[in-house]
């Protein structure tokens, strides 16, 4: 179906899309906070991969403007560039829910979440790789992993509300842990709404 000897641009933009998201997914995970200072950085940081992704979507959607033909549905591309955003969008609204909850404790369920979905855009990662290779069918195995993170990260929502009521008193604290750890376990059902979209357009081309 596809010419393999020249790349897509359409797959090449959503392929730079889905690196700036784990890039910022893995400076997320990797930043070691320890101060309030931290926290600002941390955000002022994330805000910016947001941007350069807002901008990624924006050139793309100029991309589809203005050609006629597009190497598969252009709804289908649309929609996986802006569930790929969602991520980034979640990533950098939690990074900042931190900052204003002056938040500089980050527990082993909160680095679970991030590891799980770290680990989900170095999926997506590989996933768009086939896509620029026009190899549709090698990116099941990939959303198929991305879904598995994602049930992991619903365990892990599970336990550590279970735990935060068991074992917290303040309920200020309460309010703080309990929306961080909901809004990191949407961030996970972002990465698999990109899976489920993936899989769309498996199922149309392939």
């Amino acid at each position: 179906m596809f010419s393999s000897k020249k790349e897509d641009p359409f797959f090449a933009a959503l392929h730079k899309i889905a690196e700036n998201i784990n890039k910022s997914a893995h400076y997320a995970q990797d930043f070691k906070i320890t101060s309030i200072a931290d926290l600002k950085e941390l955000s002022v940081t994330l805000k910016k991969y947001e941007t350069d992704g807002d901008k990624l979507i924006h050139e793309l959607i100029q991309m589809l403007n203005k050609s006629f033909m597009t190497p598969i549905e252009r709804e289908d591309i649309l929609e996986l560039a802006v569930r790929m955003d969602d991520i980034i969008d979640g990533i950098e609204g939690c990074i900042a829910h931190f900052e204003m909850f002056s938040l500089t404790e980050v527990d082993d369920y909160m680095r679970d979440f991030l590891k799980f979905i770290t680990l989900s855009t170095d999926e997506i990662v590989a996933a768009m790789k086939h896509l620029l290779n026009k190899k549709l069918l090698d990116m099941r195995d990939h959303a198929i992993l991305i879904k598995d993170y994602e049930r992991k990260c619903d365990e892990v929502l599970r336990t550590s509300i279970k735990q935060l009521f068991l074992h917290e008193k303040d309920p200020i604290r309460i309010i703080q842990f309990k929306d961080i750890y909901e809004q990191l376990e949407e961030v996970a059902d972002y990465c698999q709404n990109v899976a489920n979209t993936m899989d769309t357009i498996i199922m149309r081309n392939a």
